[in-house]
């Protein structure tokens, strides 16, 4: 296990939308020496290894970069060097699915990247967006999110799982600024939102919204209109925990306050 300071695991995620802009601007680099996480997942990274001048001293460096230059992306950093590492899904999923569409192959994109420790796994998702005119909603439907619930499920046979990242989803109203206006929009439409219940109802535990059950938090903004300032934001990046992991989940945070991206970071503090 892990430990931080209060005897517990601190895991963060953050899409940092560029790593390479993030480092430009040093949020990241502060965001490190405040928060000192044992263990950061980042997604849409944009680079690959050695492109982004990356110094964190004390951390194992774990990279599942897209074959598309400056597209998409995952990334570990760890203070503990994970027991394993894998890249991806498991053949399986990578043999039983339709992966090749107009917009690419979700399995060259680097968007799965997991790191195992001693009593989980800890799963870092970058989910595919579903399209400004919902032309990948199909994908997302048919293959990716049916994919991820059982890749999950079989890593569940060996021990739980934490996921995090970015889903692209808003699960319910209250995960959103203005859902009557977004009820047919990426992010948030029936499909979309039924593969978050697929996943929940499988037994995975929303640990934002099991810790904080009325609270309104978002963690992405639109660039435009000034969504930010006026907090018309989305929450689409989450924490979520096998059953098994309930009783361990001591915290989850939204850091709604820290910018260098569109979206903002989260946290979940295991026992």
């Amino acid at each position: 296990m892990i430990v931080g300071y209060n005897g517990d695991m601190r895991i963060f995620s953050w899409n940092v939308n560029g790593i390479r802009a993030v480092l430009k601007k040093g949020t990241l680099q502060d965001f490190m020496r405040e928060q000192k996480p044992d263990v950061i997942c980042l997604q849409e990274t944009k680079a690959k290894q050695g492109q982004a001048e990356v110094d964190f001293e004390g951390y194992e460096e774990i990279w599942n970069s897209a074959e598309r230059a400056g597209y998409s992306g995952t990334a570990i950093f760890s203070r503990q060097k994970p027991l394993s590492v894998r890249f991806g899904m498991f053949d399986a999923q990578n043999e039983a699915y339709e992966w090749v569409d107009a917009f690419g192959d979700a399995r060259t994109e680097g968007r799965v990247l997991t790191a195992e420790y001693p009593d989980f796994f800890l799963v870092n998702a970058y989910v595919p967006n579903s399209k400004g005119e919902l032309e990948r909603l199909g994908y997302r439907e048919s293959t990716w999110d049916k994919a991820l619930l059982e890749y999950i499920s079989e890593l569940e046979k060996t021990k739980p799982v934490v996921i995090c990242g970015d889903f692209n989803v808003a699960h319910t109203e209250i995960d959103l600024a203005r859902p009557k206006q977004n009820t047919h929009n990426a992010g948030f439409t029936a499909e979309e939102r039924r593969g978050m219940d697929n996943y929940l109802a499988h037994g995975l535990v929303d640990t934002w919204r099991a810790l904080h059950p009325e609270e309104v938090k978002y963690t992405w903004w639109s660039y435009r209109g000034g969504a930010r300032a006026k907090n018309v934001g989305w929450r689409i990046d989450y924490f979520l925990v096998s059953a098994d992991l309930r009783e361990r989940v001591v915290a989850a945070e939204i850091f709604d306050d820290v910018m260098g991206s569109d979206h903002c970071p989260i946290m979940l503090e295991l026992a």
